[in-house]
């Protein structure tokens, strides 16, 4: 496990995360296994949840995080990411970045000498999908799963497929035309799927929600995608977490959203506060999953 910037990358190490995870969550200040690393942390895009838990996930690991926007770099004026990723990885243990473009990421880790973390991209966000697998068995006790992702098969959608089919859960992505996940990534975790036994379904029919253990939605319009808002808005309205989508999941299912959340588009206020919604755990999740993370990547030789 060199680099997370993908969940591909970490294929063969969720489960231990997962154990990690749960163990740093019941003692949070009790493991300084970063004692004296320095986490960089750029970001391309405003953030609230992914600097917040991955600067307090450094501080309780004993280690220190650097908040740097790509204005305080000389990104901003031009200077390549080569060279910044080789200069960086001499002063610091590693690197989060959260950018707007998965290459530049991936570019990132091929010239840095120190494990790289994908805080989201375009593409992928394998921070999240780890946290919400988590949640999920927390919430569940077991992976033997139904997971339905409504609306806009985005970034979180791609590496919650990867996630869901690497352990097993099934998966359901109800979007419309025109929004569904990338199709390497279907086509992957489908692969991934015929080892594991999950079934992996994406549809635009609603009522595919039927049998649903665990409903998940995420913004309809992502940083960047202002300038298609009233299009997103008339495209995706039919598929909104609401009251009537619940009606036709299991009695138990849980309610995801890894925030932010606008009321009444993606999801209804009565849902995303209601007695099943798991949103306010699976956002505290973020910093006991990440402090797994960067344990296995910045504590381990």
């Amino acid at each position: 496990m060199k680099h997370l910037l993908s969940i591909t990358d970490i294929q063969n190490d969720i489960v231990s995360i997962m154990k990690l995870s749960d163990k740093l969550k019941k003692d949070p200040w009790g493991y300084e296994t970063l004692n004296k690393k320095v986490l960089a942390m750029i970001f391309e895009k405003a953030s609230t949840r992914t600097r917040i838990s991955f600067e307090v996930a450094m501080l309780q690991l004993g280690g220190q995080a650097l908040y740097l926007s790509k204005t305080d770099l000389q990104l901003g004026r031009g200077e390549i990411i080569e060279d910044t990723a080789k200069v960086m990885s001499r002063y610091v243990d590693g690197v989060m970045i959260r950018a707007k473009e998965h290459h530049d990421v991936v570019e990132f880790a091929k010239n840095s000498k120190v494990p790289v973390i994908n805080g989201l991209t375009n593409l992928e966000h394998p921070c999240q999908a780890l946290t919400d697998i988590f949640t999920i068995y927390e919430s569940k006790k077991a992976f033997d799963v139904h997971l339905t992702y409504l609306g806009d098969g985005n970034n979180v959608c791609n590496s919650l497929l990867l996630a869901s089919s690497l352990v097993g859960m099934d998966m359901t992505v109800i979007s419309p035309s025109g929004y569904q996940p990338d199709k390497d990534i279907v086509s992957q975790a489908r692969k991934f799927a015929q080892s594991t036994g999950s079934q992996i379904n994406i549809t635009p029919d609603i009522q595919d929600v039927e049998g649903s253990d665990v409903i998940y939605t995420d913004v309809w319009v992502s940083m960047g995608d202002e300038a298609y808002k009233n299009q997103r808005l008339k495209d995706l309205k039919d598929y909104q977490v609401n009251s009537n989508i619940l009606k036709l999941a299991n009695h138990d299912a849980i309610v995801m959203h890894c925030l932010p959340a606008i009321r009444g588009q993606e999801i209804t206020e009565e849902v995303i506060n209601g007695d099943q919604s798991a949103v306010w755990d699976q956002a505290e999740n973020r910093l006991h999953v990440q402090k797994a993370v960067l344990s296995k990547l910045l504590g381990e030789s």
